[in-house]
């Protein structure tokens, strides 16, 4: 009798606590981080009732533990075409695109993560993904050097890929397959504390961009950052200090809101770390390099295709009259103009429902199962609404923002890492060396309301004639 396959959502679990625990090792204050995130969540809970009443019933709580989401940076083609073959044993696929050469970092990114209600209730994991853009090296040589030393590592053990072939070859891994795949993966994603690089050839590379020294001179795409959620970030963000954690000077994304919005992320500056760089076959020379960081977020409601035009509108605004660089007076002026500009963006659960700002998942109340009522077969569901028949619940935003994500680099890289790049967006170049299209994240969220509407129309017994 064959072994039972192990089903990727509980790889991806065992994966996802297994790189925590690996990192909290590694950074230290990335268990400050943990602790000081669990201490905030559980007042706003014990503070906010109605908002952990709102998480029980929409499954939330259960996942707040254990959500995380990291990040990692590849150089090559094979080096995306082979993570992508690696998430998916975890069940993560690539949704969305987001160019960062806009915003002067030389990567375009995907985020692989679970895309099912279902699995993302087990474990919401992320990894956004980035792969270095060469063609923005301006210096010729420089670029052939980098391709060079790209081309001669192996981020994966042979293990790795191994299990990854079993596991595409047979549709899934045994139990000790799968323990077997978490060891072998996790080391793809380890600290290395020796360059592949000299001192020299270090120095020109982290000149033309610091995060082109990240990407080129290891063995591996460290994970360079692990994101616990937070229910109340701007509380994190105040008690940073107190817990001996410079926080970046503001808070990426939207400002604070009754009913938040997409993502909004803080973190502290990457830490310089001791590196030891190579001189010769037998000699190392010692230095330092910066690329791990801490960062918290808070999720909020999905936006529609017209909320989040709004929202770009708004953000681009504060951005172009505000600028962040220098002195707290800056950050302070711009978190002012931000929260001022976004008064015209509606902070009412309702009134971004009917104004189809964001995207909602619908479920029939139990006074509207036990109706018998053949009104309701020529009610619309705003009727079903009004009379409580019919719950809406915001659907969690499980994306990026590219801008966001930009600006979390910046913070770590230093405002004079600000680069300039002509290049445009190159989507199917990205596709193509990924081996797949990515979702577009739009869809699922609008596939789940949909969805969600038609199950709780059919339980009220008004599938046809009841529409939004």
């Amino acid at each position: 009798m064959a072994e039972q396959h192990v089903h990727p959502d509980d790889i991806r679990d065992l994966f996802s606590r297994a790189m925590s625990d690996m990192y909290r090792a590694e950074v230290p204050q990335y268990g400050t981080l943990l602790e000081l995130v669990a201490d905030v969540n559980a007042e706003t809970l014990r503070r906010n009732t109605r908002l952990r009443a709102e998480l029980e019933r929409c499954g939330e709580i259960e996942r707040l533990a254990v959500e995380r989401h990291g990040a990692i940076r590849l150089g090559t083609a094979d080096e995306l075409f082979n993570i992508r073959r690696l998430f998916a044993v975890m069940g993560m696929h690539p949704v969305g695109y987001y160019d960062l050469s806009a915003a002067g970092v030389p990567v375009h990114s995907t985020a692989f993560r679970p895309i099912t209600e279902e699995a993302l209730r087990r474990n919401p994991f992320r990894v956004f993904t980035s792969l270095l853009r060469l063609e923005l090296i301006d210096n010729l040589e420089l670029r052939a050097r980098a391709t060079a030393i790209l081309a001669a590592r192996r981020i994966f053990t042979p293990r790795t890929l191994e299990l990854v072939g079993l596991f595409e070859i047979a549709g899934g891994l045994t139990r000790v397959q799968a323990d077997e795949f978490v060891r072998e993966a996790l080391q793809t994603f380890r600290w290395h504390g020796n360059a592949t690089v000299d001192l020299a050839t270090y120095r020109k590379l982290h000149e033309a961009h610091r995060l082109i020294a990240d990407i080129i001179s290891f063995n591996g795409p460290h994970i360079n950052h692990l994101t616990p959620r937070t229910l109340d970030i701007d509380a994190v963000q105040a008690a940073m200090p107190r817990r001996g954690i410079a926080p970046k000077a503001v808070i990426e994304g939207p400002p604070r809101r009754n009913c938040p919005i997409l993502l909004r992320q803080t973190s502290f500056k990457a830490l310089e770390e001791q590196i030891l760089f190579q001189q010769s076959a037998s000699e190392m020379a010692p230095g330092t390099h910066a690329a791990r960081f801490g960062e918290i977020e808070q999720r909020g409601v999905a936006l529609t295709p017209k909320g989040r035009d709004l929202y770009d509108k708004l953000l681009a605004t504060v951005r172009r009259d505000v600028r962040l660089e220098g002195t707290i007076r800056n950050a302070n002026t711009y978190e002012s103009e931000l929260s001022e500009r976004f008064r015209s963006f509606p902070d009412d659960w309702d009134e971004l429902r009917r104004r189809g700002l964001a995207y909602f998942r619908y479920a029939a109340t139990t006074a509207g199962r036990a109706s018998r009522s053949r009104t309701l077969l020529r009610s619309t569901a705003e009727e079903l609404i009004a009379c409580g028949f019919l719950r809406f619940d915001p659907i969690v935003y499980e994306d990026f923002l590219p801008v966001s994500a930009a600006g979390i680099f910046q913070s770590n890289l230093g405002n004079s890492e600000k680069k300039l790049y002509d290049m445009q967006s190159n989507q199917a170049h990205f596709e193509a060396v990924l081996g797949t299209a990515v979702r577009d994240e739009l869809e699922l969220y609008a596939q789940a309301e949909r969805v969600s509407l038609e199950i709780a129309l059919t339980q009220l017994g008004s599938p046809e004639t009841a529409v939004v």
